[in-house]
């Protein structure tokens, strides 16, 4: 799954076409899932009516070719339950949704905050990224999760954590989605019994990606072994800066998007855009 980057034009705005052709190129490519406005998607610059553009527009140009997971959480309940309804009525196949940031709730509070999205009856990914959010949903909040709400069907772990991972995994359900957060994790995840990952690195690399993903899937281990060390600088300098910076601007350097990117975001410097450039050099990306 792509944790989609979203294209902006030089004014801010949202570019549907490169958004599109995004689209287009990760379907061809492999991608299973699409997964509009999450981390990677600069969520939390965009408007409410903005963030309904992105993920309708999504829904609408996929066309049921893949499944559309789309983004959908808040630190605020009632904002997360109307987002849940919204991408629900145009037409997601399901939602991913973060633990509630800032606001620093118990594990009751976690608890009680995706009860209240399960109720609007769509498939969701809760998503534990502590590194964002400032706070970890433990593997006993994730276990009742998926024990209890039956619409939560799957956790998004990046906790980095792979003690958490294992605890999440022995003790949910066999179709409960245990996926990895963290692209350079994915592949020791997957064989703890991870289920897949949504991915940053997919958005530069969704073949290369993808396969190593479906080699895991079919126990060819030394094929997915291999993807993975290939990949491994890439994976580590798309976080060389704060997550998009330097995937948008890799995307840029591939002549895939104008990599503008919606403050207080601001562009790479010097030393580690020339870091990136020798890591896209070397996978012959650019």
């Amino acid at each position: 799954m792509v944790a989609i980057i979203t294209p902006f034009n030089n004014d801010g705005s949202i570019n549907e076409d490169k958004l599109k052709e995004l689209i287009d190129w990760h379907i061809e490519s492999g991608t299973d899932v699409i997964v509009p406005c999450g981390t990677t998607g600069e969520s939390a610059t965009m408007t409410h009516d903005e963030h309904k553009q992105v993920v309708k527009l999504t829904i609408n140009h996929v066309n049921k070719r893949v499944p559309v997971l789309a983004g959908a959480g808040s630190n605020c309940t009632r904002e997360a339950v109307e987002l849940t309804q919204f991408a629900k009525d145009a037409g997601a196949d399901g939602v991913l949704s973060i633990t509630p940031y800032y606001n620093n709730p118990m594990p009751e509070g976690m608890f009680q905050h995706f009860k209240a999205i399960n109720e609007v009856g769509i498939p969701i990914i809760a998503y534990n990224v502590p590194g964002r959010t400032g706070k970890n949903m433990p593997a006993e909040t994730t276990i009742r999760l998926a024990n209890e709400l039956e619409n939560v069907v799957g956790v998004k772990e990046a906790s980095g954590d792979i003690n958490q991972f294992m605890e999440i995994v022995a003790n949910t359900p066999n179709d409960f989605a245990v996926l990895s957060g963290e692209d350079a994790l994915v592949f020791p995840m997957m064989a703890l019994g991870g289920a897949g990952s949504i991915s940053v690195v997919a958005n530069e690399v969704p073949n290369q990606f993808s396969r190593m993903i479906h080699a895991c899937q079919e126990g060819n281990w030394e094929e997915a072994r291999t993807i993975h060390y290939k990949l491994l600088p890439l994976m580590n300098h798309n976080f060389i800066e704060t997550n998009p910076i330097p995937v948008k601007t890799a995307l840029g350097l591939m002549g895939k998007i104008e990599p503008h990117m919606r403050l207080p975001l601001t562009p790479m410097a010097d030393n580690t855009l020339n870091t990136l450039k020798d890591t896209l050099t070397k996978l012959n990306l650019i």
